[in-house]
């Protein structure tokens, strides 16, 4: 029988991704506060707040691993941040342990590191340098993985989620890009190695030039398929303007954001 997979936020466009790419190898359990629309035969959906532990408990019976993309998506407001990414993350991480279930691929961000100049190459394990309230509520994401990889003997699997789209749209995201399918390989490596313990991995596609190494991904046996630069040639490349915090941090205008919503969309 195939695997089960929990996927929270499932009707976010990032789950849309995965359920079309994971569909032919999982049994998807679809969860969110919204509904999800047209479910396909090896598809199920049921509705659940993070804010509630026993409605969380009540997704993980049967459940082979969860792949946890729910909760505030961009920056915020803090109230909003800590119900959403920090509490609610939490709420998932302990109701996966009370009911016995200890894998999970969990969705963190490139923007728990957004403040690292694009001038300067790192790697997934580089010291936080969050932007962002959002991105604060990414590193206790990953150190609440590595807690319970460590004190419960969980498998967790961070990816620090670049952009993920069908093709990079500006000069910045041909660092930062994750082609579909390359995102699901990589939630495929957490749900499948054995023994995983705890590890941290860029979400990017084999980006020529990229600020980010990735060779953590790879010594876990992440192939990527696409590369940012076959798109490049549609993409401007004039330079960036040195006073410009936004063009010179990996994190781009999240660096500059306070009020919320999405700064790549302004």
């Amino acid at each position: 029988m195939p695997k089960t997979v929990l996927i929270t936020g499932a009707a976010g466009g990032v789950a849309g991704y995965l359920r079309r790419e994971l569909g032919t190898t999982y049994r998807l359990m679809l969860s969110d506060v919204r509904p999800v629309e047209e479910l396909r035969a090896h598809e199920e959906f049921r509705a659940a707040d993070l804010g509630d532990v026993d409605a969380l408990r009540s997704l993980m019976p049967g459940v082979d691993a969860v792949v946890h993309l729910g909760g505030q998506s961009v920056e915020g407001p803090w109230g909003v941040v800590l119900e959403r990414n920090i509490v609610g993350a939490y709420n998932l991480f302990e109701a996966a342990r009370l009911e016995g279930m200890t894998r999970v691929v969990f969705a963190s961000s490139c923007h728990a590191v957004g403040f690292y100049r694009l001038d300067e190459t790192i790697e997934a394990d580089a010291y936080f340098k969050p932007d962002s309230r959002y991105g604060v509520s990414k590193v206790f994401g990953e150190a609440l993985g590595a807690l319970y990889a460590d004190k419960y003997g969980f498998d967790v699997l961070a990816i620090r989620i670049g952009n993920v789209a069908e093709r990079p749209v500006d000069r910045r995201r041909l660092t930062s890009w994750l082609s579909p399918r390359d995102l699901a390989q990589l939630v495929r490596i957490g749900i499948e190695t054995p023994n995983l313990g705890y590890e941290v991995v860029f979400g990017m596609s084999r980006n020529t030039g990229s600020c980010w190494d990735n060779s953590a991904a790879y010594r876990l046996g992440y192939a990527p398929q696409d590369d940012a630069m076959s798109h490049a040639d549609r993409i401007g490349t004039a330079p960036p303007d040195p006073d410009d915090p936004a063009q010179i941090y990996q994190g781009g205008p999240f660096v500059l954001a306070e009020t919320g919503g999405d700064p790549w969309k302004r």
